[in-house]
Protein backbone atom coordinates (compact mmCIF):
# COMPACT_ATOMS: atom_id res chain seq x y z
CA UNK A 1 0.00 0.00 0.00
CA UNK A 2 0.88 3.29 -1.28
CA UNK A 3 1.39 5.92 1.78
CA UNK A 4 0.61 9.65 0.38
CA UNK A 5 2.47 11.93 2.42
CA UNK A 6 2.24 15.63 2.13
CA UNK A 7 5.73 17.34 3.42
CA UNK A 8 5.86 21.44 4.05
CA UNK A 9 8.41 23.82 5.34
CA UNK A 10 10.55 21.84 3.07
CA UNK A 11 14.20 23.12 2.95
CA UNK A 12 17.16 22.78 0.90
CA UNK A 13 19.16 21.17 3.61
CA UNK A 14 16.48 18.03 3.87
CA UNK A 15 16.99 17.60 0.05
CA UNK A 16 19.92 15.13 0.54
CA UNK A 17 18.01 12.94 2.98
CA UNK A 18 15.21 12.62 0.68
CA UNK A 19 18.05 11.64 -2.48
CA UNK A 20 19.65 9.11 -0.57
CA UNK A 21 17.03 7.49 0.93
CA UNK A 22 14.82 5.20 -0.78
CA UNK A 23 11.43 5.18 0.76
CA UNK A 24 9.63 2.79 -1.65
CA UNK A 25 6.57 2.72 0.20
CA UNK A 26 5.56 6.59 0.40
CA UNK A 27 4.38 8.94 -2.61
CA UNK A 28 5.52 12.12 -1.31
CA UNK A 29 4.07 16.37 -2.69
CA UNK A 30 6.53 18.66 -1.03
CA UNK A 31 6.13 22.08 -0.29
CA UNK A 32 8.08 25.00 0.79
CA UNK A 33 5.43 26.72 2.58
CA UNK A 34 4.37 26.08 5.75
CA UNK A 35 1.13 24.42 6.52
CA UNK A 36 -1.52 27.28 7.84
CA UNK A 37 -5.34 28.24 7.78
CA UNK A 38 -4.67 30.07 4.23
CA UNK A 39 -2.05 27.73 3.02
CA UNK A 40 -4.53 24.93 3.52
CA UNK A 41 -6.97 26.39 0.67
CA UNK A 42 -4.45 26.51 -1.89
CA UNK A 43 -4.27 22.70 -1.58
CA UNK A 44 -6.04 20.68 -4.38
CA UNK A 45 -8.54 18.33 -2.86
CA UNK A 46 -7.28 15.04 -4.30
CA UNK A 47 -4.08 16.13 -1.98
CA UNK A 48 -6.19 16.86 0.77
CA UNK A 49 -8.34 13.78 0.75
CA UNK A 50 -5.74 11.40 0.11
CA UNK A 51 -3.59 12.70 2.62
CA UNK A 52 -2.69 9.71 4.93
CA UNK A 53 0.29 11.48 6.22
CA UNK A 54 1.61 14.78 6.73
CA UNK A 55 4.79 16.15 8.25
CA UNK A 56 5.66 19.96 9.21
CA UNK A 57 8.41 21.64 11.31
CA UNK A 58 7.46 24.66 14.04
CA UNK A 59 6.87 27.56 11.62
CA UNK A 60 3.40 25.59 10.26
CA UNK A 61 0.08 25.95 12.48
CA UNK A 62 -1.73 23.24 12.42
CA UNK A 63 -4.82 24.91 13.75
CA UNK A 64 -8.36 22.52 14.40
CA UNK A 65 -9.71 23.87 10.94
CA UNK A 66 -6.67 22.73 9.27
CA UNK A 67 -6.55 18.97 10.88
CA UNK A 68 -10.35 19.14 9.63
CA UNK A 69 -9.43 19.70 6.15
CA UNK A 70 -7.75 16.21 5.87
CA UNK A 71 -10.33 13.56 5.39
CA UNK A 72 -8.73 10.51 6.02
CA UNK A 73 -5.17 11.93 7.77
CA UNK A 74 -3.82 9.27 10.17
CA UNK A 75 -0.32 10.78 11.09
CA UNK A 76 0.74 14.39 11.79
CA UNK A 77 4.43 14.15 12.17
CA UNK A 78 6.69 17.67 13.47
CA UNK A 79 9.96 16.95 12.55
CA UNK A 80 10.98 18.96 16.36
CA UNK A 81 10.41 18.33 20.06
CA UNK A 82 8.11 20.71 20.68
CA UNK A 83 4.17 20.75 19.57
CA UNK A 84 2.24 23.70 20.65
CA UNK A 85 2.26 24.36 16.75
CA UNK A 86 -0.02 21.42 16.71
CA UNK A 87 -3.75 21.27 18.26
CA UNK A 88 -2.82 18.06 20.25
CA UNK A 89 -6.84 18.18 21.02
CA UNK A 90 -8.00 18.00 17.69
CA UNK A 91 -5.83 15.18 16.38
CA UNK A 92 -7.24 13.34 19.54
CA UNK A 93 -10.47 13.82 18.73
CA UNK A 94 -9.79 12.25 15.17
CA UNK A 95 -7.52 9.56 16.58
CA UNK A 96 -4.89 10.89 14.39
CA UNK A 97 -1.49 10.07 15.99
CA UNK A 98 0.99 12.96 16.35
CA UNK A 99 5.00 12.10 15.48
CA UNK A 100 7.86 14.31 17.48
CA UNK A 101 11.29 14.00 17.67
CA UNK A 102 13.14 13.92 20.84
CA UNK A 103 16.83 14.84 21.66
CA UNK A 104 17.60 14.97 17.94
CA UNK A 105 20.37 18.27 18.31
CA UNK A 106 21.64 17.68 21.75
CA UNK A 107 25.36 17.34 20.51
CA UNK A 108 24.82 20.01 17.59
CA UNK A 109 23.28 22.77 20.24
CA UNK A 110 25.34 22.35 22.59
CA UNK A 111 28.02 22.88 20.54
CA UNK A 112 26.53 26.01 18.92
CA UNK A 113 25.78 27.31 22.64
CA UNK A 114 29.51 27.24 23.05
CA UNK A 115 29.70 29.43 19.88
CA UNK A 116 27.68 32.10 20.89
CA UNK A 117 29.32 31.89 24.01
CA UNK A 118 32.92 32.50 23.38
CA UNK A 119 31.38 34.87 20.57
CA UNK A 120 29.62 36.87 22.91
CA UNK A 121 32.33 36.98 26.02
CA UNK A 122 35.11 37.59 23.93
CA UNK A 123 33.25 40.27 21.59
CA UNK A 124 34.21 38.31 18.09
CA UNK A 125 30.82 39.17 16.31
CA UNK A 126 31.60 43.35 17.49
CA UNK A 127 35.24 43.62 16.52
CA UNK A 128 34.59 41.51 12.89
CA UNK A 129 31.85 43.89 11.91
CA UNK A 130 33.65 46.86 13.47
CA UNK A 131 36.49 45.98 11.10
CA UNK A 132 34.63 44.95 7.98
CA UNK A 133 32.98 48.46 7.89
CA UNK A 134 36.00 49.79 8.85
CA UNK A 135 34.26 51.81 11.47
CA UNK A 136 36.15 53.68 14.33
CA UNK A 137 35.08 52.34 17.86
CA UNK A 138 35.32 53.42 21.31
CA UNK A 139 33.93 50.07 22.42
CA UNK A 140 36.21 47.84 24.51
CA UNK A 141 37.28 44.61 22.87
CA UNK A 142 38.69 43.18 26.07
CA UNK A 143 36.54 39.79 26.81
CA UNK A 144 37.02 37.48 29.87
CA UNK A 145 38.40 34.23 30.10
CA UNK A 146 35.49 31.42 29.56
CA UNK A 147 37.62 28.76 32.35
CA UNK A 148 37.48 31.54 35.20
CA UNK A 149 33.65 32.16 34.56
CA UNK A 150 30.63 30.27 36.66
CA UNK A 151 27.51 28.94 33.86
CA UNK A 152 24.37 29.06 35.07
CA UNK A 153 22.77 26.26 32.91
CA UNK A 154 18.81 26.17 33.47
CA UNK A 155 17.56 22.56 32.25
CA UNK A 156 19.80 19.52 32.41
CA UNK A 157 18.65 17.44 30.22
CA UNK A 158 20.05 15.65 26.91
CA UNK A 159 20.95 19.40 25.86
CA UNK A 160 21.71 21.10 28.88
CA UNK A 161 24.24 17.88 30.11
CA UNK A 162 25.83 17.87 27.03
CA UNK A 163 26.52 21.81 27.62
CA UNK A 164 27.72 21.04 31.08
CA UNK A 165 29.99 18.25 29.74
CA UNK A 166 31.49 20.98 27.33
CA UNK A 167 31.61 23.47 30.47
CA UNK A 168 33.57 21.18 32.28
CA UNK A 169 35.83 20.39 29.38
CA UNK A 170 36.81 24.36 29.69
CA UNK A 171 37.54 24.31 33.03
CA UNK A 172 34.27 25.96 34.00
CA UNK A 173 32.22 26.19 37.34
CA UNK A 174 28.79 24.92 36.96
CA UNK A 175 25.48 25.96 38.44
CA UNK A 176 22.55 23.99 37.35
CA UNK A 177 18.87 24.17 37.83
CA UNK A 178 16.51 21.31 36.80
CA UNK A 179 13.23 19.68 38.39
CA UNK A 180 15.19 16.40 38.18
CA UNK A 181 18.73 16.33 39.52
CA UNK A 182 21.28 14.73 37.61
CA UNK A 183 23.71 12.18 39.76
CA UNK A 184 26.27 11.75 36.72
CA UNK A 185 26.40 15.30 36.36
CA UNK A 186 27.67 16.10 39.89
CA UNK A 187 30.27 13.35 39.52
CA UNK A 188 31.69 13.71 36.31
CA UNK A 189 31.19 17.54 35.69
CA UNK A 190 31.44 18.53 39.32
CA UNK A 191 27.60 20.52 38.40
CA UNK A 192 26.25 21.87 41.78
CA UNK A 193 22.46 22.00 41.67
CA UNK A 194 20.88 25.26 42.82
CA UNK A 195 17.86 27.12 43.21
CA UNK A 196 16.90 29.30 40.10
CA UNK A 197 17.25 32.40 42.31
CA UNK A 198 21.27 31.35 43.17
CA UNK A 199 21.85 30.32 39.89
CA UNK A 200 21.08 33.94 38.48
CA UNK A 201 22.64 35.32 41.43
CA UNK A 202 26.15 33.46 41.41
CA UNK A 203 26.54 32.83 37.40
CA UNK A 204 28.64 35.01 35.07
CA UNK A 205 26.90 33.33 32.04
CA UNK A 206 23.51 32.02 32.50
CA UNK A 207 22.00 29.14 29.17
CA UNK A 208 18.52 28.14 28.82
CA UNK A 209 17.62 24.80 27.90
CA UNK A 210 14.49 24.12 28.93
CA UNK A 211 11.50 23.02 27.14
CA UNK A 212 8.72 25.19 27.46
CA UNK A 213 5.74 23.86 28.99
CA UNK A 214 3.22 27.10 28.80
CA UNK A 215 3.53 27.40 32.84
CA UNK A 216 7.38 28.81 32.29
CA UNK A 217 7.00 31.62 29.68
CA UNK A 218 8.71 34.77 30.47
CA UNK A 219 11.00 32.69 33.12
CA UNK A 220 13.64 35.22 32.57
CA UNK A 221 11.83 38.86 33.03
CA UNK A 222 12.15 41.80 35.71
CA UNK A 223 11.80 40.22 38.39
CA UNK A 224 15.55 37.86 37.24
CA UNK A 225 17.37 40.25 35.86
CA UNK A 226 17.08 42.43 38.67
CA UNK A 227 19.19 39.63 40.86
CA UNK A 228 21.77 38.53 37.90
CA UNK A 229 25.51 40.24 38.22
CA UNK A 230 25.73 43.22 36.44
CA UNK A 231 28.41 42.41 34.06
CA UNK A 232 26.68 38.37 33.18
CA UNK A 233 25.27 37.37 29.90
CA UNK A 234 22.04 35.47 28.96
CA UNK A 235 22.52 32.85 26.12
CA UNK A 236 18.67 30.95 25.05
CA UNK A 237 18.98 28.43 22.86
CA UNK A 238 16.23 26.57 24.27
CA UNK A 239 12.32 28.54 23.49
CA UNK A 240 11.69 32.26 23.13
CA UNK A 241 9.01 31.99 25.43
CA UNK A 242 11.22 31.73 27.91
CA UNK A 243 12.66 35.23 28.02
CA UNK A 244 10.82 38.18 27.89
CA UNK A 245 12.15 40.18 25.34
CA UNK A 246 10.51 43.60 26.68
CA UNK A 247 12.60 42.83 29.94
CA UNK A 248 15.19 41.88 28.21
CA UNK A 249 15.66 45.01 26.54
CA UNK A 250 15.28 46.88 29.99
CA UNK A 251 17.73 45.16 31.36
CA UNK A 252 20.10 45.80 28.15
CA UNK A 253 19.52 49.70 28.43
CA UNK A 254 19.42 50.16 31.93
CA UNK A 255 22.97 47.85 32.27
CA UNK A 256 21.86 45.61 34.48
CA UNK A 257 23.22 42.44 32.29
CA UNK A 258 26.10 42.23 30.00
CA UNK A 259 24.94 41.32 27.08
CA UNK A 260 22.96 38.74 25.30
CA UNK A 261 22.61 36.18 22.31
CA UNK A 262 19.87 34.59 21.44
CA UNK A 263 18.90 31.88 18.72
CA UNK A 264 15.10 32.04 19.52
CA UNK A 265 12.51 34.34 19.46
CA UNK A 266 8.85 34.56 20.26
CA UNK A 267 6.49 35.24 17.03
CA UNK A 268 9.37 33.49 15.09
CA UNK A 269 8.01 33.52 11.83
CA UNK A 270 8.14 37.28 11.73
CA UNK A 271 11.00 37.85 14.21
CA UNK A 272 13.42 35.66 12.17
CA UNK A 273 12.62 37.11 8.73
CA UNK A 274 15.84 37.95 6.94
CA UNK A 275 13.17 41.23 6.16
CA UNK A 276 13.41 44.69 6.64
CA UNK A 277 11.12 46.03 9.72
CA UNK A 278 8.13 46.96 7.70
CA UNK A 279 8.41 43.98 5.42
CA UNK A 280 8.17 42.11 9.09
CA UNK A 281 5.68 44.10 10.25
CA UNK A 282 2.84 43.49 7.21
CA UNK A 283 0.45 41.06 8.65
CA UNK A 284 2.01 40.63 11.55
CA UNK A 285 -0.81 39.61 14.33
CA UNK A 286 -1.08 42.14 17.11
CA UNK A 287 0.63 39.81 20.12
CA UNK A 288 3.62 39.75 18.08
CA UNK A 289 3.72 43.40 17.07
CA UNK A 290 5.77 44.89 20.01
CA UNK A 291 8.05 41.71 20.26
CA UNK A 292 9.36 41.75 16.42
CA UNK A 293 9.98 45.96 16.95
CA UNK A 294 11.86 44.87 20.37
CA UNK A 295 13.68 42.38 18.33
CA UNK A 296 14.63 44.82 15.57
CA UNK A 297 15.90 47.36 17.90
CA UNK A 298 18.59 45.11 19.86
CA UNK A 299 19.87 42.98 17.34
CA UNK A 300 21.60 46.20 16.25
CA UNK A 301 23.46 46.36 20.22
CA UNK A 302 26.74 45.66 20.10
CA UNK A 303 26.38 43.34 23.13
CA UNK A 304 23.56 41.35 21.05
CA UNK A 305 24.06 38.52 19.08
CA UNK A 306 20.59 37.16 17.54
CA UNK A 307 20.48 34.22 14.85
CA UNK A 308 17.73 32.64 13.17
CA UNK A 309 17.12 29.53 15.12
CA UNK A 310 20.21 27.39 13.39
CA UNK A 311 21.51 25.84 16.73
CA UNK A 312 20.30 22.64 15.30
CA UNK A 313 21.14 22.82 11.74
CA UNK A 314 23.98 20.64 11.01
CA UNK A 315 23.39 18.25 8.26
CA UNK A 316 23.66 15.34 10.62
CA UNK A 317 20.87 16.76 13.29
CA UNK A 318 18.55 17.15 9.50
CA UNK A 319 19.20 13.61 8.69
CA UNK A 320 18.59 12.11 12.31
CA UNK A 321 15.50 14.06 12.56
CA UNK A 322 13.80 12.83 8.98
CA UNK A 323 15.46 9.36 9.83
CA UNK A 324 13.48 9.49 13.10
CA UNK A 325 10.46 10.76 11.34
CA UNK A 326 10.24 8.08 9.10
CA UNK A 327 10.80 5.56 11.77
CA UNK A 328 7.77 6.62 13.85
CA UNK A 329 5.65 6.78 11.02
CA UNK A 330 5.88 3.85 9.82
CA UNK A 331 5.80 2.21 13.40
CA UNK A 332 2.11 3.65 13.68
CA UNK A 333 1.61 2.36 10.26
CA UNK A 334 2.72 -0.91 11.11
CA UNK A 335 0.00 -0.95 14.55
CA UNK A 336 1.77 0.74 17.32
CA UNK A 337 0.90 4.16 19.23
CA UNK A 338 2.57 7.26 19.52
CA UNK A 339 5.83 6.94 18.72
CA UNK A 340 7.14 10.19 20.26
CA UNK A 341 7.65 11.50 23.26
CA UNK A 342 5.33 14.89 24.47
Amino acid sequence: MSINMLVFDYRPTEHAFFANNHLSNFNIKFFSESLNEETVKELSETDRDSAMVISVFIDSEVSEEVINQFKNLRIISTRSTGIDHINAKAAARRNIQIVNVMNYGSTSVAQYTFGLIIALVRNIVASAICLKNLHKSDISFVGRDISQLTLGVVGTGAIGGAVCKLAHAFGMKILAYDLKEKQELRDKCGVEFTTLENLLKNSDIVTLHSPYTGENENLISYPQFEIMKHDAYLINTARGELVDIKALKHALDNKQIKGAALDVLNCESYNLKCDDLARKLQGCPLHCYEEVKIAHEIVKYSNVIITPHIAYETQDAIDYILKKSFDGIIAIINGGTNYGEY
